[in-house]
């Protein structure tokens, strides 16, 4: 048997969801990165709390779409553990398409959320593009193993990062939630502040609805 793998580029094609109206009454944008299982348009859920006219909301979409049992409810995925540096170069050039299509003004106050998976995608994109935000929100999610601290020495030191997480989390114990704790440090220093909540690996829209 000779088997080969081989590699073709071409060209796809994929959505993305928005919450609200950007007006002259924006005060902030929000580029928010759902988790494993989600899509777009129902991730967008979390954010109708927020003041419609100050806050306009930009959902990308996961490319990898599956069935979720047993109602075989569709979900997406952003990457696996196979060729991740190929799928997150795809993940690089839709993202830059998505902003690009949206024609945000410059210097727009920004906020950048990852949730679960959507954690790991949303920090690439940011050391990958050296996209500047106001706020980095971390939420229950893994920071990716390659990342360095040099990798985000182009943020503004008034940059906040958070990082929330549940505390009774299934996906956590005591020295993963340490672990995550100290890479946040490790890449951010002193800008990081912690938002632990009692709860499991949910969305917790009262913290998403403080953040401004």
């Amino acid at each position: 048997m000779n088997s080969q793998e081989k590699e073709i580029t071409y060209t796809t094609s994929n959505s993305y969801s928005t919450l609200n109206q950007l007006t002259p009454q924006t005060k902030r944008v929000w580029l928010v990165c759902h988790g494993m299982g989600y899509l777009s348009r129902y991730f967008l859920r979390y954010f109708k709390g927020l003041n419609a006219e100050e806050n306009y909301i930009i959902a990308p979409q996961a490319p990898s779409k599956f069935y979720l049992q047993p109602k075989r409810h569709v979900g997406a995925n952003w990457l696996t553990k196979d060729e991740t540096a190929a799928g997150m170069a795809n993940i690089l050039n839709y993202f830059d398409a998505v902003l690009k299509a949206e024609k945000l003004p410059k210097y727009f106050p920004l906020i950048v959320l990852g949730y679960s998976q959507g954690v790991s995608v949303a920090m690439r994109y940011l050391a990958q593009r050296q996209l500047q935000c106001d706020q980095l929100v971390l939420h229950s999610g893994g920071i990716p193993k390659e990342l360095k601290a040099s990798d985000f020495n182009y943020l503004s030191e008034a940059t906040k990062v958070k990082l929330i997480y549940g505390t009774e989390d299934q996906y956590l114990n005591k020295a993963r939630i340490e672990e995550e704790t100290s890479r946040a440090r490790e890449l951010f220093g002193s800008r990081v502040s912690l938002f632990p909540f009692k709860g499991k690996h949910v969305v917790n829209v009262n913290y998403i609805e403080k953040l401004v």
